[in-house]
């Protein structure tokens, strides 16, 4: 592994957003979205780094945005460190693989949330409510279980503190309904794409999540996607619903957390170096099973 970033300064270029886990420049007329390897979780942003995380987020969203050009264009102009612009030379080894040239578009303030089978927050919701988003569904339901079609549930875009899952119509409401239409048809359709190439690689996308973009008039998808940090990702070969299921995402985070005395309200601890290492190993397993590649 290399070493762990947990930021990469480029005095050269104006700061656009400091994100959680992503620092965005400015640089002409595009963004340069550089992925650290900090690891946020229940809000926070936790002190400890995962080794080549970022190069995970990058490379994995890489290989789908080429896989998924055909439903959606995205917002990726290059992903090679050597092609980009000259300011960024000196810095091309700390950049490299773990940075994103992109258009600038105008970003859509929804979390647009697919969710094939019942887990996390959907499945707490279903258990208080019988309901996700709004969307009634049938009481025999278990915890990650298969959904009969699977829902699209947005959530808010929240800068600080958590995303509140809304119903579509609401969406529809802030939008419009074209757009929301538009954006509920689209992350359908990807997700049912990739959700067919991961099974035939022995691994479920139980749920994700997209942001999307508008480049003029054209949606294009923005951000990262089907990475550990967006997904759940479950082997099918272990999958029994009726309770949580092992996972190659940050789920494996969460789950230690919960295991705490942590709070959730006041600053998080440093990670075990067991389960930082762990971690970078379960997103490395994932990356490698998804794309076929050996190594990043």
């Amino acid at each position: 592994m290399d070493k762990a970033y947990a930021d990469i300064a480029i005095p050269e270029l104006p700061l656009f957003k400091k994100g959680k886990v992503r620092d965005v420049y400015e640089i002409d007329d595009k963004l340069l979205i550089v992925a650290t390897d900090r690891i946020s979780a229940f809000d926070f942003v936790l002190p400890s780094l995962i080794p080549d995380k970022g190069k995970v987020l990058t490379q994995l969203s890489k290989f789908w945005f080429e896989f998924t050009a055909l439903i959606c264009p995205n917002h990726l102009i290059s992903a090679d460190a050597a092609a980009f612009p000259p300011v960024l030379a000196k810095y091309r080894d700390l950049l490299d693989k773990r940075t994103m040239l992109v258009k600038k578009t105008k970003v859509i303030p929804f979390e647009c949330v697919v969710r094939g089978y019942l887990s996390g927050s959907g499945w707490k919701e279903f258990k208080a409510t019988g309901k996700v988003s709004g969307i009634k569904l049938p009481a025999k339901l278990r915890e990650s279980g298969q959904l009969d079609e699977p829902l699209f549930t947005p959530s808010t875009k929240a800068e600080v503190g958590h995303d509140e899952n809304i119903t579509f119509k609401e969406m529809q409401k802030t939008i419009g309904n074209a757009l929301a239409n538009k954006i509920r048809r689209t992350s359908l359709e990807l997700y049912r794409k990739a959700s067919l190439h991961a099974l035939s690689k022995g691994i479920i996308i139980a749920d994700t999540k997209f942001e999307f973009g508008l480049d003029g008039d054209d949606l294009v998808l923005v951000d990262e996607i089907f990475t550990p940090d967006s997904s759940r990702f479950w082997p099918l070969a272990t999958y029994e619903p009726g309770k949580g299921q092992p996972s190659l995402d940050k789920q494996f985070v969460r789950d230690y957390l919960e295991s705490t005395s942590w709070d959730k309200t006041s600053d998080p601890r440093p990670l075990p170096p067991a389960i930082i290492e762990k971690t970078a190993q379960k997103y490395l397993e994932i990356y490698k099973l998804l794309t076929g590649k050996s190594e990043l």
